[in-house]
């Protein structure tokens, strides 16, 4: 059995290659993939099959995915690209005759009214389409989107955002990547539909105060209008594009669009998801 990862250079998806390699899968039955493929060279040294794949180019998509039995399609980060890239996959996939493609979707993606949402709901739109059997991974917000920011947060003494007190799931990255892991290792998922998300969801507001108990410092959060936060975030270096698409998922988290109370990643990764407070603790070392 073969298994394409995509995006394998990125964060969640060299997540998920090593957690495979974890789970006792042989490392020739894995294809790591990445546009520049110098950035994954040390999983060639592994024995992972490393090959090259550039959304843009259906050619490389058709040779990356050639015998594979089973395709993790990370989603792309560039989101006006975000839903031809996928398409092409999709394509590829279809064609190499893969029995499953797993998709990192985004919370409840069918009904969420964000940009982001959109290209997602575009994508599954396309698996429906052509037909491919496939397991959606609704993923929630990453913890470390927050966590990134911990060194300003603590600069400037205080969590900003437009999020209100809308209540968000998010969970490590490790614990998405395992999800992704025991359903392109496990049979029975073809057909369904997991909105992944963190057991303790929280508000921006409770973000600040687990920070600042673990930091000792007083930390608060400024709930801000969308173009005052508009303004911080390309204050901060941000193009303005991605400054509007950021804004706009905190505006979906104060209605409730990253929050999830299913289980699903819970009962898929067989264990408690990671703690907000483990993942603070983790950043702060």
């Amino acid at each position: 059995m073969s298994i394409v990862v995509t995006g394998a250079s990125g964060q969640l998806g060299r997540l998920t290659v090593e957690t495979l390699l974890a789970r006792g899968m042989p490392a020739s039955d894995i294809v790591a993939t990445s546009r520049d493929t110098a950035r994954i060279k040390g999983f060639a040294d592994r024995g992972v099959v490393v090959r090259r794949a550039d959304f843009a180019e259906q050619d490389s998509l058709a040779a990356a995915f050639e015998g594979a039995d089973k395709v993790l399609l990370i989603s792309t980060t560039t989101v006006d690209e975000r839903v031809a890239n996928h398409r092409r996959a999709i394509d590829a996939a279809v064609a190499a005759g893969v029995s499953l493609v797993a998709y990192t979707s985004m919370s409840h993606a069918n009904t969420a009214t964000t940009i982001l949402a959109s290209t997602h709901r575009a994508t599954e739109k396309y698996l429906r389409e052509r037909a491919v059997p496939s397991v959606l991974l609704r993923n929630s917000w990453y913890l470390e989107n927050y966590t990134a920011q911990l060194p300003l947060v603590l600069r400037n003494g205080a969590v900003v955002g437009s999020a209100g007190q809308g209540r968000i799931s998010a969970a490590a990255r490790a614990d998405y990547a395992d999800a992704a892991a025991v359903v392109l290792t496990t049979e029975g998922h073809a057909g369904e539909v997991y909105e992944l998300g963190g057991d303790e969801a929280f508000t921006l507001s409770e973000l600040a105060a687990a920070i600042s108990a673990a930091t000792g410092k007083r930390i608060t959060y400024s709930d801000l209008p969308a173009d005052g936060l508009a303004q911080v975030l390309t204050g901060a270096g941000l193009p303005a594009e991605l400054a509007h698409v950021l804004v706009d998922a905190d505006l979906g988290m104060s209605r409730g669009e990253l929050f999830t109370a299913s289980g699903d990643l819970r009962r898929l990764i067989g264990r408690p998801t990671t703690p907000p407070a483990d993942v603070i603790a983790d950043a702060l070392r």
